[in-house]
């Protein structure tokens, strides 16, 4: 290379971050992210406000609800955003802990950093710290329970609900969740399976949350297709479709050409007495009830009106499926395959007006697979965080029927894990063992946001705890008790919670603080098109 002759490889218009300032500001954007949910955790949490660029409102404090409606433009903060959807899909609950662990852990290893410890030797001590926690989750803070205890379970969703809005009629609720996931609960080979999908959630706004309930059946959000239709079907014979009753276009250009008026009759009669083979297909079946994912004709409405059966249309596909669980019936593509076998069963299925609008209900099946829950509240706004309250408690109820184990909650499994790993960081030995001190550091910080976020001393409750987790008497299950602010047995409170959302938890906010450090170059092309950023993009501060 030629003295002072510069070479450019990175096209104009390219920001390029190297070394630490990459790394500070990876870091900065993941905490800012940690830092916005972190009030919202525990049952002292507050509320976001979020209003998207639609002006639509949402209120809540469900930590991965709250990432996704944020429009956020740091890539690392992303990958933040990222940790909350994982953890929700996995288990439902516990996004607000998985982030506000991920940014603590991102702090701590800021510290290493300006002690000049490599990044590597950080990620190898955070996993470290990951598999010991998780050995220790499995063998000595998480308790077996048998899938079947009731009890267990109502807590598990009591406590999940503990920090939503729906506070005050989390008990209705979580009865309801922990009947919902019961029901809908299978063996497969030597595995018990709860597929919480099979749970269909409709809301209302109207009525009040005690309102909601639990229906042993489906809910289908469409009301009766004739108004001469029978409102309701007792000893329902259900049919199940998924074309339509309507005479099909072709899909190739065609034309009919009619030379007289006489075959213009016969032509129409042709097409009415199509309709009426659909609907004598129907009533050959021994069915009283057809429900249509596609279309019906008007013609064919009238007829099946005029045999005084109930049929609706445009049902959405994961519905029909739903109530092929639930009533045993088959779903069937053609009219002409229809036959008694193939058709479900319910004691009632009847139109009711809930609210504003009419729904169908199917109750009273035998043994059902799939249930609905409907959910009601005084405003849209209720209704909807009541809905976010009840899926987390359907996942918690669901994981803990799957595995079987639970763990105190209340910040103690946190800092018992942070106490044992204390102890077990001297064993690892070189650089990688101030890393898995970090890590145990960084696990107080649930502890620690409960306490704040109840307004209480956070360093005393923070020195109670580990004197209670330490030394002779110690005692595992001793969190926070955010009622008094002192600790006290979660067990003995009911706070109890899945070992997979602690799990969980723990790995992937190891993982993404891994990711986040292991970079140390951000190279930026030039935005496109040249449009100035909309305002509040959610850029980091």
């Amino acid at each position: 290379m030629l003295q002072g002759t510069q070479i450019i490889v990175l096209k104009e218009g390219t920001e390029r971050d190297r070394g630490r300032s990459a790394a500070r500001n990876n870091i900065a954007a993941a905490r800012a992210i940690a830092d916005a949910v972190r009030t919202t955790l525990g049952p002292r949490g507050m509320d976001k406000m979020l209003v998207d660029s639609m002006g639509d409102i949402t209120i809540t404090n469900d930590g991965v609800t709250i990432l996704k409606e944020v429009d956020v433009e740091h890539p690392a903060a992303k990958m933040i955003v990222e940790v909350a959807k994982t953890q929700d899909q996995q288990c439902g609950d516990g996004t607000t802990t998985a982030v506000v662990l991920a940014g603590e852990l991102l702090k701590r290893a800021e510290g290493l950093l300006d002690q000049s410890i490599h990044p590597t030797v950080i990620v190898r001590g955070y996993q470290i710290a990951v598999e010991e926690g998780q050995r220790l989750l499995e063998k000595e803070i998480g308790t077996k329970v048998t899938p079947g205890d009731q009890k267990i379970l109502h807590d598990v969703a009591m406590t999940a609900m503990g920090s939503k809005g729906v506070f005050g009629s989390r008990e209705e609720l979580a009865k309801v969740a922990v009947e919902a996931v019961t029901k809908i609960t299978e063996k497969r080979g030597d595995r018990i399976v709860a597929d919480v999908d099979q749970i269909k959630v409709e809301k209302r706004h109207g009525g009040t949350i005690h309102d909601t309930s639990l229906i042993d059946g489906i809910v289908v959000d469409k009301e009766r297709g004739h108004p001469r239709m029978p409102k309701v079907v007792k000893g329902a014979k259900i049919a199940l479709l998924n074309s339509a009753l309507e005479i099909k276009k072709t899909e190739i250009e065609s034309k009919i050409n009619i030379k007289n008026p006489s075959q213009i009759q016969s032509f129409l009669d042709e097409e009415d007495h199509t309709y009426r083979r659909m609907v004598e297909a129907v009533k050959a079946s021994g069915a009283n009830v057809v429900v249509v994912q596609k279309g019906i004709d008007d013609v064919v409405l009238h007829y099946l009106a005029k045999e005084g059966i109930f049929a609706v249309k445009q049902v959405k596909e994961s519905d029909l499926q739903k109530l092929a669980r639930a009533t045993g019936g088959k779903i069937v593509t053609g009219i002409k395959e229809l036959s008694a076998a193939d058709l479900g069963a319910a004691d009632l299925v009847e139109e009711k007006k809930v609210g504003d609008e009419s729904m169908t209900f199917i109750t009273g099946c035998k043994n059902p697979r799939s249930v609905s829950i409907l959910i009601r509240g005084g405003t849209e706004h209720v209704t909807q965080e009541v809905e976010r309250s009840l899926q987390d408690a359907l996942k918690v109820v669901a994981s803990v029927i799957e595995d079987g184990v639970v763990c105190p909650g209340g910040g103690a499994t946190e800092i018992d894990l942070a106490v044992k790993l204390r102890r077990f960081a001297p064993t690892v030995g070189g650089r990688e063992q101030l890393a898995v001190e970090a890590f145990a550091q960084a696990l107080e910080v649930v502890p620690w946001a409960l306490a704040e976020n109840g307004g209480f001393d956070t360093i005393n409750t923070l020195i109670d705890l580990r004197s209670a987790h330490d030394g002779p008497s110690a005692n595992r299950n001793v969190g926070v008790n955010l009622t008094d602010g002192k600790v006290a047995d979660m067990w003995k409170l009911h706070v109890v919670e899945p070992a997979r959302v602690k799990r969980q938890a723990l790995s992937s906010a190891a993982e993404v603080a891994g990711m986040v450090l292991r970079i140390d170059d951000v190279i930026a092309s030039k935005k496109s098109g040249g449009s100035p950023p909309s305002p509040g993009g959610g850029h980091d501060h």
